[in-house]
């Protein structure tokens, strides 16, 4: 009876225990008076045993019930680390994982991680049994200092229902990857939500999904390599004092989002057309840089993009090359 529920395992003691008890009257029955009074002084005794019998049961099957629950979970956990840590590769473990996980092999999906308040607590409590309440399949793992899980992208509204459950409540920090294809890069698109999250001022609350922007993707594939970039790149206005720096950054970034128009960028940061001419002039002695030439804007443009994906090196000294030798 291994996995039927306990109301019917104790159904199927009373049925065994009510058939002695029959046997026990037929017999009783068959023989004179005196049988008939042992049959009733036993008879307490008889039902005391069976309560006896059904507390132990009951102790047993939830004790194994709670063996197996946590036996279930701790498989379950290992599967979804492996996935994580991108240490199941073949394709036997992947259908493995996803078969337990029951998650779709080749199926649609985003991963979120979300950072954790304090030690050992969620910052998405019960996610997974809201997202399935929501008919959304997803497997979730908490770490020291982030709650990570993979949602399945089969319904179209399951990024909206991501969204609103993370956003119901200040849950502070949240990194969502781009939608993916494939339980076999679920490692490298926790690392875009990882980079998402990092994007967020320390101490903010919300959701960031990572841009599925080609360069975005190379900035965040090589962190260390693209911080470097934008240092070598805009260190001169890094090492300006707060308030210039700042407003350069800000007036370089509006002018890459307006698509290098002045007038737009102008109004953008509510200034007079003038006054941008005037910043990007600046802009442009400081690095000793063009905004004309194609390799220099791409240059600064992916500059931009690191110091955006990783706002926390902004402050930080120059990173210095390593040289082998």
């Amino acid at each position: 009876m291994q996995g039927a529920p306990l109301p019917e395992v104790l159904r199927a003691y009373r049925i065994g225990f009510t058939e002695i008890w029959h046997r026990f009257v037929a017999l009783t029955a068959q023989g004179d008076q005196q049988d008939l009074a042992g049959l009733v002084a036993v008879t307490s005794a008889i039902w005391a045993l069976i309560d006896d019998y059904a507390d132990a049961l009951t102790l047993a099957y939830r004790d194994t019930s709670a063996e197996v629950v946590v036996a279930h979970q701790n498989r379950r956990s290992a599967l979804v680390e492996a996935l994580f840590a991108g240490g199941a590769a073949t394709e036997g473990k992947l259908w493995d994982i996803a078969r337990v996980l029951e998650l779709s092999l080749d199926g649609t999906f985003v991963v979120v991680a979300a950072e954790t308040p304090r030690l050992g607590h969620e910052p998405l409590p019960q996610i997974e049994q809201r997202l399935r309440a929501a008919q959304q399949a997803s497997a979730w793992r908490l770490t020291p200092d982030l709650q990570v899980g993979i949602v399945s992208m089969r319904d179209p509204l399951a990024a909206k229902v991501i969204v609103d459950l993370t956003g119901a409540e200040p849950v502070g920090r949240v990194g969502m990857s781009p939608v993916f294809s494939g339980l076999g890069n679920t490692a490298r698109a926790l690392h875009f939500a990882r980079v998402a999250l990092s994007s967020l001022a320390p101490g903010a609350s919300g959701l960031v999904q990572f841009t599925e922007s080609p360069l975005a993707g190379l900035v965040a594939s090589a962190p260390e390599a693209s911080v470097q970039l934008a240092h070598h790149v805009l260190r001169p206005i890094l090492d300006l004092p707060g308030d210039d720096r700042n407003v350069l950054l800000l007036t370089l970034r509006a002018w890459f989002d307006c698509q290098g128009s002045t007038k737009l960028t102008s109004e953008r940061m509510f200034c007079h057309p003038n006054t941008i001419r005037h910043r990007l002039r600046r802009i442009t002695d400081e690095l000793g840089r063009s905004l004309t030439d194609p390799a220099d804007i791409a240059e600064l443009g992916a500059a931009l993009r690191a110091l955006h994906l990783f706002p926390e090196t902004a402050h930080l000294p120059s990173p210095r090359p390593t040289h082998g030798g």
